[in-house]
């Protein structure tokens, strides 16, 4: 993974150095809170409903165990010994002291990481697929791409005060894991006929009050224009984009209104402008930027290892979690492993300091101490010798890292909701508790199958609820908490080749202690209605959303 120069390391100990003499300030009362409130934002942090929040980056979703370490040990001194993995591959404190908040970026510094840029209105972390480099569907690896994107647009002056924030992703696999259609600008990285490497660009995507699935504006691009074409994008809209009301200053918003035909004429002609400039990527640059990228030392085994088969036919419980948590790899005898962060009783995404520490102790000795973080908050090893899975597996399960769930209905998708947040309506973690609860037998998981449950907090759509095949929105109703549920939702192409697509509403709103029950009836028109071995998300396509609403609502009142 990308390792700091002399040059980026000196930018993050500046910026540490800055913003600790911007928080004296403010708490000395020499800023008042207007002044204060940019400073702090591009430093990650927030004021939420008990404290401040500090999001911390991790770019693409990659950490080094002595990163997790030092997460760790931030959670245990200066938060309440937890921290929480967002959508966005981010981690998030939720209870750090203001005046020491600067000295947690001067230890986050030290392992080569920050908070700049993970909030405001500016060019926020690159997200990518957790499987990047190692998927078997992979056709080209984003890694390299997304970091010299990261660099270029990171403290890009002409960019530092967009009309809203601004959220990138990219993707290198015929299996869309990085949901590239909605976000404000996704791209795909693509063969053309003639096998040379390029980026299929899709703008204008999002969720939000106002979700949307992007817009393909450029079918191919040169991988040598990438910079500069996504200049001319960001130009065209800090230009055009609305600034008088912050629910209509998304791009998405500019594109719908002006036509994606019409926005994309824009961009080409802003493009040509700096086309072939002095930001067109050359070899040396993006081999300088690979190298960091190379894959670890493998060594040479079987495809199938033998000790994994026989574990896999004697034992039940680890064939399940193999089932659901092992993934397979570009390297002979290589898998991926998906540590599990949606065990009954935590908050999804939520992980103790212990547990940090144990999970980069995993990855130090089963996956050449590299980890992922997952946009489904969850960790990834990336390269973990099938013959190390059942030990690794032993271990993970006795850490509470190893439930076995992954694409199905408990592996949901939650932002912090009303008991961190200050801008939700409603609560979210209770609601996944209870649903959690409601699906605990795993032989009925396992027969439902496939599922993706997203529970967003409100209308900004943290918890991505638009595109889940079953998503819920908290809604504030003459000030009591309710809940919107949504069918239908799906984040993007996937091996069965279904497209991105926004969920559609079933109708009013559940109660708290309704919600549960809600989902338990919309699992059984499933269960009732599925042929053979179908997915529950190609029911919904097949039958439409009223026989859904028609068992739900017709108990409900």
């Amino acid at each position: 993974m990308y390792i700091y120069d002399e040059i980026d390391q000196r930018i993050i100990d500046e910026r540490v150095t800055q913003f600790r003499d911007q928080t004296r300030r403010f708490l000395a009362g020499e800023l008042s809170e207007d002044d204060f409130r940019p400073l702090r934002l591009q430093n990650g942090l927030y004021v939420q409903r008990h404290a401040p929040m500090l999001r911390v980056a991790i770019p693409y979703g990659h950490l080094r165990s002595q990163q997790l370490r030092k997460l760790a040990d931030i959670a245990r001194r200066y938060d309440r010994g937890y921290a929480h993995f967002s959508t966005r591959q981010n981690i998030q404190f939720n209870w750090p002291e203001l005046a020491k908040v600067p000295d947690i970026l001067a230890e986050l510094a030290t392992v080569q990481m920050h908070a700049i840029q993970t909030s405001g209105n500016c060019v926020r972390n690159f997200t990518s697929d957790h499987f990047a480099g190692v998927a078997q569907d992979e056709v080209i690896d984003p890694r390299p791409y997304a970091e010299i994107m990261r660099q270029w647009f990171t403290f890009h002056p002409e960019f530092a005060y967009l009309p809203r924030k601004f959220k990138m992703a990219l993707n290198g696999a015929t299996h869309d894991r990085a949901a590239v259609f909605v976000h404000d600008i996704g791209i795909n990285l693509i063969h053309n006929e003639q096998g040379e490497i390029g980026a299929q660009v899709i703008v204008g995507g999002g969720l939000g009050r106002t979700p949307i699935i992007g817009s393909i504006i450029k079918p191919f691009l040169p991988w040598q224009h990438l910079l500069s074409y996504c200049d001319a994008i960001l130009r065209v809209y800090n230009r055009y984009g609305r600034r008088d009301n912050k629910y209509k200053a998304r791009i998405k918003i500019l594109v719908k209104a002006l036509g994606p035909e019409v926005f994309a004429q824009m961009v080409e002609d802003e493009w040509q402008y700096t086309k072939d400039g002095p930001s067109t990527l050359t070899q040396a640059e993006f081999d300088r930027v690979a190298a960091h990228f190379q894959p670890p030392a493998y060594q040479a085994f079987a495809s199938d290892d033998a000790d994994y088969q026989q574990h896999l036919q004697s034992d039940p419980a680890f064939a399940r979690w193999a089932s659901r948590n092992v993934h397979g790899h570009k390297q002979a005898g290589y898998a991926a492993v998906t540590l599990s962060l949606k065990r009954l009783g935590t908050a999804p995404g939520d992980v103790t300091d212990a547990q940090m520490e144990a999970a980069a102790d995993l990855a130090d000795d089963y996956s050449f101490g590299e980890l992922r973080v997952s946009h489904e908050q969850n960790l990834i090893l990336a390269d973990v010798p099938q013959h190390a899975l059942y030990a690794l597996w032993q271990r993970a399960r006795a850490l509470n890292l190893a439930t076995p769930n992954i694409g199905m209905l408990t592996n949901m998708i939650a932002c912090p909701g009303g008991d961190f947040c200050a801008l939700a309506n409603a609560k979210s973690i209770p609601i996944a508790e209870a649903i959690a609860e409601r699906f605990e037998d795993l032989d009925y998981l396992f027969d439902v199958g496939e599922l993706d449950l997203n529970i967003s907090g409100c209308m900004n759509s943290c918890g991505h609820h638009h595109v889940g095949h079953i998503g819920i929105l908290g809604v504030d109703k003459n000030g009591s908490e309710w809940y919107q549920i949504s069918l239908g939702g799906h984040q993007g192409y996937d091996k069965h080749g279904t497209p991105a697509a926004i969920g559609k509403v079933i109708g009013p709103s559940f109660a708290q202690d309704e919600v549960a029950g809600v989902i338990e009836k919309i699992v059984g028109v499933y269960l009732d209605q599925r042929q053979d071995e179908e997915r529950f998300i190609d029911t919904v396509k097949r039958v439409g959303i009223d026989p859904f609403k028609e068992r739900v609502y017709a108990k409900a009142h």
